[in-house]
Formats: C-alpha cells, sequence, structure tokens
C-alpha cells in the first residue's frame, strides 16, 4: 500500500513522466493521481494548482541536469589548463547526451528536453511557469559561462570568441538538436556530436 509520506514525491515523478511523454495539457488532475496512487484531496494538499505541481516537476528535472553538469564540469574554473578547460566544455555535450539517450532508453524514443517541450507549450499562456523556466534557462547559461569563461582565460577559446554569448548559443544548440531529434531527424546519439562540433569551431586548434 501506498505511504502517505511519500504522496508528494509520487505525484511528482508520475507527473514528470506523464509531462515528458506527452504534454501538459494532455494530463488532468484525476489521471496524474491515479498514476502516483493518490487521492485527489491529497494532490491539492501539496499543490493549490496543477501549475505549482508542474513548477515541483521543472525543479526535479533543473536538479538531476545541474548535478549531471556539475559532476561533468570536474571542479569547474578551478585549476587546470586549457585543454582542461576544453575537456570539461565538452563533457558538458556529453552530459546532455547521455540524459537524453537515457530517456530515449526508457521510453523507445527521443522525448525532447523536460523545459523546452514546457516552454514550446506554455510560455504564451502560463505567465509564472515561463518565468519559472526562464529561471531554469539562466542557471543552466551561467553553469555554462563559469566554465566558457575559465575556457578564455586559459587561451583556449580563439580570438574573437565570447564566452558569455557562447555559453547561450550552446544552451540554444542543445535545444535545437533535442528538438529535431525529438521530431525523428536523427536519435539522441547526434545531440552529443553536434554539440562537440559547436564547441570545437570556438577553440584554439590545439585545445
Amino acid at each position: 500500500m501506498p505511504r502517505t509520506s511519500d504522496a508528494r514525491e509520487r505525484l511528482v515523478r508520475s507527473a514528470a513522466r506523464l509531462f515528458l511523454t506527452r504534454s501538459y495539457q494532455s494530463v488532468g488532475v484525476e489521471e496524474l493521481c491515479s498514476a502516483a496512487d493518490v487521492r485527489r484531496g491529497s494532490f491539492y494538499h501539496f499543490f493549490p494548482a496543477k501549475s505549482d505541481l508542474a513548477k515541483a516537476v521543472i525543479d526535479h528535472h533543473a536538479a538531476a541536469l545541474f548535478a549531471r553538469l556539475d559532476r561533468a564540469a570536474d571542479g569547474g574554473a578551478a585549476g587546470g589548463d586549457a585543454d582542461d578547460a576544453a575537456a570539461r566544455l565538452h563533457a558538458m555535450a556529453d552530459a546532455v547526451g547521455e540524459i537524453q539517450a537515457g530517456f530515449e532508453a526508457r521510453f523507445g524514443r527521443v522525448v525532447g528536453c523536460p523545459f523546452g517541450n514546457l516552454a514550446a507549450e506554455l510560455s504564451t499562456t502560463e505567465d509564472g511557469l515561463r518565468e519559472h523556466l526562464a529561471g531554469v534557462f539562466a542557471a543552466w547559461e551561467r553553469r555554462l559561462a563559469v566554465l566558457c569563461r575559465a575556457a578564455a582565460d586559459r587561451g583556449a577559446l580563439r580570438d574573437g570568441a565570447d564566452p558569455d554569448l557562447l555559453a547561450t548559443i550552446l544552451v540554444a544548440q542543445f535545444q535545437g538538436m533535442i528538438l529535431l531529434a525529438k521530431t525523428g531527424r536523427s536519435d539522441a546519439s547526434q545531440i552529443p556530436r553536434a554539440l562537440h562540433q559547436v564547441i570545437a569551431a570556438n577553440l584554439r586548434e590545439h585545445a
């Protein structure tokens, strides 16, 4: 029998799966409660509205992404030479690729980015969720910008490359490649491959 103590976690995990494989709008509260084996009253105890659950789902995915990116960065900007700085950037591409490959293996297809999917679906209709998603994208860019600035400081970036703009470009490239893979243009393995090319194009030849 399911425990009341983990009802909130079950709701978040069930919603994370359903929103990712289908959509936010197509999944109702009744279905969410059924999938999580939680009573409707418990749902509203934890989440006053469905949008509040969506914010919790965004935070759930963000925590997993940032933990993976932080491990890939392996200490961020502290120490190392140009080769180390370049390797950390490439590790970020691999980390995103591994996440998408994991989704593909679990669901049998590329289901997209949790943040990109919700942004495309809700950014013009749900201001609160749009702002919440914007915060996640900004935090993602900041993590990448730290590594891009470190690469610039160590002489790994090509002359004229703007590290902050490169961080933004990389997030945009992540989203674009994931979207193309989701529509069937490629499988998940092509996502990091394209990202590595973008990174390499902004590095000095020796890096």
